[in-house]
């Protein structure tokens, strides 16, 4: 049969034709021989039946595991013969396929040189052929009934009985014969049912040849070696005449199957067949595996950044990295930085067995041209991957941030085998995210610095120490730190005698709130120290945040302090929109003190009543902000009343006690790290 020609027939009055469209999944080998089995029955051509199942069944199944696509069967059954074609929609040549009538030479083997895919259908069908066709290309082929009739070898019953007792045979295994040794499948609903499915079927063909052992052998390319999947009877001995048969699987698979028997005319082509059945699972087993693993890469890769974006902490950032390479991804791992000279720097390492961590260190820091230093700086100059050789045998890949060159990252071999593809670009990509992780902490790190220096100027660097009057702060910054807080205090001398004890908020967090907030403390310390009343200050500042036009706004508490009479101190209390004041008397007990007044930069006008206090000697006044009284725990706030209630029994303490007390209390609230800054001033009449 050319490829020009199309399927011949022999057709009479009587031909049936059937078609039908398959999808490519497992169960459609089976549709297949169920419209084959039902159009011989209808056509009376029950003899055809072995062979013609046979034959469909090898085609479909080699068009879904190649093809992947739907399949048009077509079958078409008259008074000489059947004629089945399986056509795909795949594009493309027909791969290891060949052309032509019925193979007539006795020895099979020699048509499974040619195409292993069309062993059965040369050997069983009359003629047989492709087709190819715009939307894809087919395979049919032609039983006819007289020649499978005339032509039908020995019974299933015959070949057994010769196999099993030992006797040779030289004639060709039968239809059924074959269709036997493919009924064995794995089980689908087992864990791991390659081992049953290949003990199953290394048996059957055993028994088939009358071999007196028989063994498969599998290499999954794991680094575990060659295991044996599949054993039969004895071990066969390198002195036999062994039947060797490899598995047609794709790397890392690699593996054989080897009979006790010899490799006769009956034998070969049976013990092929069965490898060819084996692989085919095989090969579906390293695919599903692949895809577990490829799967089990990303879980982990996803792991890891979850892990890496946590830490904001360089240090932290770079120890956590070779704890998740080691050892699912080599035996060791090492991270060097670069310095501001180029210079690499050992940051972190980790070892499999601890035991070799000092040889492991010793290692990567010889300095060598042949040493894993030179190779380091090679990577990251190149920015490229690079092996490692000697001792601590591996490679190394750079760590690369937003075209930052960062350092390096060296993982040593496994144990038992090498990387494979797989393992390397989940270790770049490991890489990458390590490296953005680095990059991400050290300017975080950077923000934090300049953060707290921000605000470190913001607040004085020690209150004065002012002879009868006792000044006492705390201050916690915001859970981030790396933003700056508007809350602020401050102490300044009057030109009268007297020191202004200053206490406020800004609203907001961040860059714009610490301009404001230094604007609104500088802003001050010029006012009074021209001596212009505390109420023109305030109003003056007021005007200057209103005509800034920023949006933010500050509450302020402003108290001027000077001795009074009798060992008093006299206190003029000032609230622009700002917590009242907690009024601390040496003698226990604890109150609210002052008028509420205007927050500035809201309005253009502003009201803030005075309060005259006086601080008899133990006296304390408690100023803070709303950091203190809106710390949460849940739902529930600190608030005030659970702020007076934790200062009454402080009565009779120092400022420094006082203050330190109370912030314990507030930050002891809730577990949860602060959401706005907490700041708290004492004032004290320390007079003796």
């Amino acid at each position: 049969m050319s490829a020009e020609a199309g399927p011949a027939m022999d057709g009479g009055a009587d031909e049936q034709v059937r078609r039908v469209r398959l999808p490519a999944d497992r169960r459609t080998p089976a549709a297949a021989r169920a419209l084959v089995r039902s159009v011989l029955g209808e056509a009376d051509l029950d003899e055809l039946l072995n062979e013609a199942l046979l034959l469909t069944t090898e085609l479909t199944t080699n068009a879904i595991e190649h093809a992947r696509t739907e399949l048009d069967i077509e079958v078409e059954a008259d008074n000489g013969g059947l004629t089945v074609t399986v056509t795909d929609f795949a594009s493309g040549p027909v791969e290891e396929l060949i052309v032509g009538v019925r193979n007539v030479s006795t020895e099979i083997a020699e048509v499974a040189e040619r195409g292993r895919g069309l062993l059965l259908v040369d050997h069983f069908a009359s003629r047989w052929g492709t087709t190819y066709l715009p939307t894809g290309k087919g395979v049919w082929f032609r039983l006819d009934r007289h020649e499978v009739a005339s032509a039908a070898p020995p019974a299933v019953a015959e070949h057994y009985t010769a196999a099993t007792s030992g006797e040779a045979t030289d004639s060709a295994p039968s239809a059924a014969a074959m269709s036997e040794l493919m009924q064995t499948t794995p089980d689908p609903y087992a864990d791991d049912p390659l081992p049953e499915f290949a003990n199953g079927l290394l048996a059957r063909l055993a028994e088939m040849v009358g071999a007196a052992g028989g063994v498969v052998r599998l290499d999954r390319g794991d680094g575990q070696g060659t295991q044996v999947l599949a054993r039969y009877g004895r071990q066969p001995r390198a002195g036999n005449e062994l039947l060797r048969v490899p598995l047609a699987v794709h790397r890392p698979y690699a593996g054989e199957l080897e009979l006790d028997a010899a490799p006769s005319a009956y034998a070969r082509p049976l013990a092929v067949l069965a490898a060819e059945r084996l692989s085919l699972h095989l090969e579906n087993d390293r695919l599903r595996r692949a895809d577990v693993r490829r799967s089990a890469w990303l879980t982990f890769l996803a792991e890891a950044s979850e892990l890496l974006a946590q830490s904001l902490d360089v240090e932290l950032t770079m120890a956590l990295i070779p704890q998740l390479v080691v050892p699912r991804l080599g035996q060791w791992c090492a991270v060097h930085t670069t310095d501001e000279w180029g210079r690499l720097r050992l940051a972190a390492c980790s070892h499999a067995d601890e035991s070799v961590l000092p040889q492991l260190h010793r290692v990567l820091e010889e300095t060598g041209p042949d040493s894993i230093q030179a190779r380091l700086r090679e990577a990251t100059r190149s920015a490229a991957q690079v092996p490692l050789s000697g001792p601590m045998e591996g490679f190394a890949v750079p760590l690369i941030a937003r075209g930052q060159r960062l350092g390096t990252l060296a993982v040593g071999r496994h144990q038992r085998h090498r990387h494979d593809p797989d393992e390397v670009s989940v270790l770049e990509d490991v890489a990458r995210r390590a490296a953005l992780a680095i990059e991400n902490a050290r300017i975080h790190a950077e923000r934090r610095r300049v953060a707290q220096t921000l605000q470190q100027s913001l607040l004085p660097p020690v209150l004065p120490v002012v002879e009868g009057i006792g000044f006492a702060a705390e201050y916690v910054p915001t859970g981030d730190d790396a933003d700056v807080g508007g809350d602020f205090y401050d102490v300044v001398p009057l030109q009268d005698g007297r020191w202004l004890v200053v206490i406020g908020d800004v609203s907001g967090k961040g860059v714009q709130a610490a301009a404001v907030t230094g604007l609104v403390r500088d802003v001050i310390r010029v006012l009074v120290g021209d001596g212009k009343p505390l109420p023109e200050v305030l109003g003056r500042l007021n005007e200057t945040l209103v005509e800034r036009g920023s949006g933010r706004y500050c509450t302020l508490a402003l108290a001027a302090v000077g001795p009074g009479e009798g060992g008093q101190l006299d206190v003029s209390l000032h609230l622009a929109g700002h917590d009242r004041p907690v009024l601390l008397p040496g003698g226990g007990g604890a109150a609210f003190v002052g008028t509420g007044g205007t927050a500035l930069g809201l309005l253009d006008s502003i009201t803030t009543p005075t309060a005259e206090i006086t601080l008899g000697r133990g006296d304390a006044l408690i100023f803070y902000t709303d950091g203190v009284t809106e710390r949460r725990r849940g739902r529930e706030l600190f608030g005030t009343e659970r702020l007076r209630e934790s200062a009454a029994p402080l009565a009779g303490y120092s400022a420094d006690v006082v203050a330190a007390r109370l912030r314990a209390t507030a930050i002891g609230f809730s577990v949860e790290a602060p959401r706005d800054d907490i700041a708290i001033l004492v004032l004290r009449n320390d007079t003796l």
